[in-house]
This record gives structure tokens, C-alpha cells and sequence, in this order.
């Protein structure tokens, strides 16, 4: 299932792609199909993926003749200086993962939009303020990170993300959870932290195919009950936030199991809220005693 090896791609092979474009010898000049190849050379086979990384190359431009690669599968970009992508972006439409994850990039490219086979896209720990409406095209998306970023909603056109599973929007500036989130059915992790959230909509229900939950480090003030209907969840994370109460409907959320420490551990998380008597001391038997406490009788 590996590939064909290649050495690393360093910044010098990298900034001679450049200078020999821009020479004027005959002899160094080479055609842009030539210098695309120079950095053909450096793509790997991955699993069976035209896979290319230029991580951590300290690019504050990306050469021009990485466009006509258009049989890459696999593209790393991160950790970059990148402040923009130009429309040529599109141009790699048999893209199946991007990586964008450490740059300064302020916005994407609407030609994002032609890369339909996308399934991965991170481009979380950018300089992100909101998200191109043309991104709703790209509708094979299976995961998405747009995580540490400054994003303070989404474009309704991501509802049509009906194969999304994962989706990470932690460490923004959001208030509402964005409407287009409640019609991504496919969604098993959903990931909200840090944020400046105050409450969940009744439509939180809608996904009933929710496994993990994570709002923790926000301003939520109450649960909606519809939201102990989601009985798929298996972790769901509200510490740090300002419940005082919990809905009596929770004992439904059965598969939680137990109270949870660890951040990635599965039951309920509800450390550091103002949570109320007789919650607060019922908590101290664990979930169990909770639930037994809150069931009707």
C-alpha cells in the first residue's frame, strides 16, 4: 500500500524552481511545464495518493507551477506565511485532502468551490473571519477544521454537507451555533469549544447521529431538553460554561456512562459551571445517582 519514496523537498530546490523561471539565460530558462515537473519529482505515492507536502517551508507564496499538478490527491500547505491563495487553487480538482493548518491566510478562494472531490479540509490556525459561500459546493466533505480562527459564522450554503462527519469550529467567535450546522445529518463529532456561545437551539435534536459534543469554555446558561434526545452521544463536553441546572430529560443520554475527567474521555463532562443544589450535590454519587435522581418516579 506505500509508494514510490522521495528525498525531502528543501526550500532551496524550491526557491530554484523560482529563479530559473525568472532568469533570462537560454539555458536556464525553462518552459513552466519544466519547472512543474521539478516539483513532480518530489511527489510521493501514499496509500495509493499523489501526495505533495510543502510544510514548513516558510512560502509566503506558493510557485505558480504547482497548479498544473492537477494529479495531486494530497496537498500539505501547513505552517506556511501564506496570507493568500490565488483562484488557480481550483485548478487541483482531483484534490482529496488539503491541508492549510498553520498560515496567515484571511480568507479562501471562491475557485474553491471546483474541488469536488474534497473529503479533508483543514484550515484551522489561520486569520479566518468567515468562510466563502462557494465552500457548499464541495459537498463530498467529510471533515472539516476551521478551528482558531476568528470566524464568527457560516454561510448557509454548507448545509448541503450531508456526508460532513466531523466538525471542528473551536476557538472562535461564534455566539449562535450557525443554522447550517443543524442540516448536517451525517454529523458524528462537533466540536464547539471556546467560543462565545450562550445557548443550543431546540434544532440540536436534528443530529441524530451526534457522538461526541464539545461546547465547553462558553457562556451557556441551560440545555435544552431536545438535546437529551440525541441518545448516540457518548461524550458531551459543557465544563466551563454557566449552567446552574440540568434538563430532566438527561437520564435519556444513556450511552454517557459515567462522569468524565480527561478531556477526550467519554461520559459527561460539568466540571466549573454554577450548577445549583441539589445538582451540585446529587453529582457527587456520579452520573448514576444524577440520573436516578432525575428520572420520574
Amino acid at each position: 500500500m506505500g509508494g514510490r519514496q522521495s528525498r525531502g523537498f528543501s526550500n532551496k530546490e524550491l526557491n530554484e524552481v523560482s529563479v530559473s523561471r525568472k532568469s533570462g539565460g537560454r539555458d536556464e530558462q525553462p518552459s513552466l511545464s519544466s519547472a512543474a515537473e521539478r516539483i513532480r519529482r518530489h511527489a510521493t505515492v501514499h496509500f495509493g495518493y499523489s501526495t505533495l507536502s510543502l510544510a514548513m517551508r516558510a512560502l509566503d507564496e506558493i510557485p505558480s507551477e504547482l497548479w498544473e499538478l492537477r494529479e495531486l490527491q494530497k496537498l500539505n500547505l501547513s505552517m506556511n506565511c501564506l496570507c493568500s491563495l490565488p483562484p488557480a487553487l481550483g485548478c487541483l480538482d482531483n484534490l482529496v485532502i488539503l491541508n492549510l493548518w498553520g498560515n496567515n491566510l484571511s480568507s479562501l478562494p471562491a475557485e474553491i468551490s471546483l474541488l469536488k472531490k474534497l473529503r479533508v479540509l483543514f484550515a484551522c490556525r489561520n486569520r479566518l473571519s468567515e468562510v466563502p459561500e462557494e465552500l457548499g459546493s464541495c459537498t463530498r466533505l467529510e471533515v472539516l477544521s476551521l478551528a482558531n480562527n476568528q470566524i464568527t459564522g457560516l454561510p448557509g450554503s454548507l448545509a448541503a454537507m450531508h456526508n460532513l462527519t466531523k466538525l471542528n469550529l473551536s476557538h472562535n467567535r461564534i455566539v449562535h451555533i450557525p443554522t447550517c450546522v443543524y442540516s448536517m445529518k451525517g454529523l458524528v463529532f462537533l466540536h464547539l469549544a471556546c467560543n462565545r456561545l450562550e445557548t443550543i437551539a431546540d434544532q440540536i435534536q436534528d443530529l441524530v447521529n451526534l457522538k461526541i459534543l464539545i461546547v465547553e469554555g462558553n457562556s451557556i446558561h441551560s440545555l435544552p431538553k431536545t438535546l437529551c434526545f440525541l441518545e448516540s452521544l457518548e461524550l458531551l463536553n459543557v465544563d466551563f460554561n454557566d449552567l446552574q441546572n440540568v434538563p430532566m430529560e438527561m437520564y435519556l443520554l444513556s450511552r454517557l456512562g459515567r462522569l468524565a475527567c480527561h478531556p477526550m474521555d467519554k461520559g459527561l463532562h460539568i466540571i466549573h459551571n454554577p450548577l445549583l443544589k441539589p445538582i451540585q450535590e446529587v453529582l457527587q454519587g456520579g452520573l448514576s445517582a444524577l440520573y436516578n435522581y432525575l428520572k420520574p418516579t
